[in-house]
């Protein structure tokens, strides 16, 4: 069976078990300058086996046709803040957020909490260095100081460090790293941020095929197991002693 028919089944919900397919996995191994991240999170809950890791070799997505804004330019309209006070705000047509020591890190989310089926893209760009990333189908649960959001989050990780894995997919609050950006198949992906300018993060998600691409570069490919169907969008702000984010052109594809 091809992997595009397999992904047609996934996504009209008929095939259960992804791994029990063979021949579908078509990953491969750690990279050498990844080894030292893979011995740290290979046991996370979510962690995936790199041989059966799935890799994402489609172009991106059309982004010119179908396409609604989610910010507009001037105020938070449509938007509020959950799990933390870290600070967003509108500034001449852009969406910054702001850390606020002490805080919990805290999500801009959308008041739509049904998304499903979608191509979303925004730009990013880093004003002070901070980790960030967005949610995406993402849920609230009762926390110990309030709620707390989990489900998967495209990750923007920020603009230093040695990892380089923008893009790839976090389960926040929810065991980890679904789709850690280590293999050697990778490296194009890994090096596809701009540390300086504005990035594109692109999402495709259809039934339970998801995948990512930082300034047009494929990066992820994770097959959900249904846990995460629907839910709303995040901006996050991760905890910490600074960080700055900008976001631009957030706009998104219901399909």
């Amino acid at each position: 069976m091809s992997r595009n028919l397999i992904e047609q089944t996934l996504v009209q919900g008929t095939l259960v078990c992804l791994f029990a397919v063979s021949g579908f996995a078509d990953g491969g191994n750690i990279d050498p300058s990844q080894a030292a991240w893979y011995a740290k999170y290979k046991s996370q809950q979510n962690a995936p086996k790199p041989e059966e890791m799935l890799l994402n070799t489609d172009p991106e997505p059309d982004l010119t046709e179908g396409f609604r804004d989610l910010f507009n330019g001037n105020d938070l309209t449509g938007w509020s803040p959950k799990g933390g006070t870290c600070k967003f705000e509108a500034k001449d047509g852009v969406l910054v957020g702001t850390v606020v020591p002490g805080s919990p890190s805290t999500y801009l989310s959308t008041d739509k909490t049904d998304f499903k089926d979608f191509v979303f893209t925004c730009e990013m760009k880093w004003e002070v260095d901070g980790n960030s990333g967005v949610m995406f189908r993402a849920q609230t649960k009762p926390g110990k100081n309030g709620e707390t959001v989990f489900g998967p989050q495209a990750e923007m990780e920020g603009i230093s460090g040695d990892r380089f894995w923008n893009g790839g997919i976090y389960g926040q609050s929810c065991g980890g790293y679904f789709y850690p950006v280590w293999l050697t198949e990778h490296k194009q992906a890994r090096a596809a941020l701009d540390r300086e300018g504005w990035n594109r993060l692109t999402i495709s998600a259809k039934g339970n095929v998801i995948k990512t691409w930082v300034n047009g570069v494929p990066v992820a490919h994770w097959i959900d197991d249904g846990t995460y169907a629907q839910g709303f969008f995040g901006l996050q702000i991760h905890k910490g002693a600074k960080g700055i984010v900008h976001w631009k052109g957030i706009r998104v594809k219901e399909l």
